[in-house]
């Protein structure tokens, strides 16, 4: 048996090896974005958050329009005839239809416009990145939106950040799950490699760890 242990040595070194190599580069790749195709594809469909700013027009109704109107912290705005509109979580189309629907008990056929003058964001649609940039923040998502447009949004990396190990986290909407990429932020950023940068969605997280030296 002795003469087996060499071996075996050498079969869990290279067994910790392969696994070690996996876990680095488990993390799938996303495509690069493309540039200069001329189109400009919607974002999915905004829903109201908490704080965002909306005008509320209703048509020949001045007197029951709203002019930028803030939606409360608990989700909720008021108009005149209409209190406590539960705004989170619908669309512009959603809240006017709704909104429409309560006028529709004091005037007829109200004809209601709602527009989102200042999104703040709901959770669930905003970009989040942390770790070592000058600035981490939650951005609102916004359509056509890449990491190109987020790290300029962040003043960049700072000086200390291992960009080449950066990672998005994106959860799967099928499954529920998270999923992670690998990112190449300072390729994009330091090298200007625009095969580096790559298309956000909606609740996307950006982490970015310090280089280990």
């Amino acid at each position: 048996m002795p003469h087996l242990l060499p071996s075996l040595r050498l079969a869990a070194v290279g067994l910790l090896a392969a696994l070690l190599a996996a876990c680095a580069g488990g993390a799938a790749q996303l495509p690069p974005a493309s540039y200069g195709d001329g189109s400009v594809a919607p974002s999915e469909q905004y829903t109201i958050g908490p704080l965002d700013e909306i005008t509320i027009h209703v048509w020949r109704n001045p007197e029951l329009s709203a002019d930028k109107v803030r939606v409360r912290p608990d989700g909720r705005l008021t108009i005149p005839l209409v209190q406590d509109i539960p705004a989170v979580g619908k669309t512009a189309t959603q809240l006017q239809d709704y909104i429409a629907r309560e006028l529709s008990k004091y005037i007829e056929q109200p004809i209601v416009s709602v527009i989102v003058n200042t999104p703040e964001g709901n959770f669930n649609q905003q970009v989040r990145i942390i770790g070592a940039t000058p600035q981490p923040a939650s951005l609102p998502y916004r359509a056509n939106m890449s990491a190109l447009d987020a790290m300029i949004a962040v003043g960049g990396l700072n000086e200390f950040a291992a960009g080449n190990r950066a990672k998005l986290l994106r959860i799967d909407n099928a499954t529920g799950t998270q999923v992670e990429y690998r990112l190449r932020l300072s390729d994009l950023i330091r090298k200007g490699d625009s095969s580096a940068n790559v298309m956000l969605k909606p609740g996307d997280t950006i982490i970015i760890p310090e280089s280990r030296f």
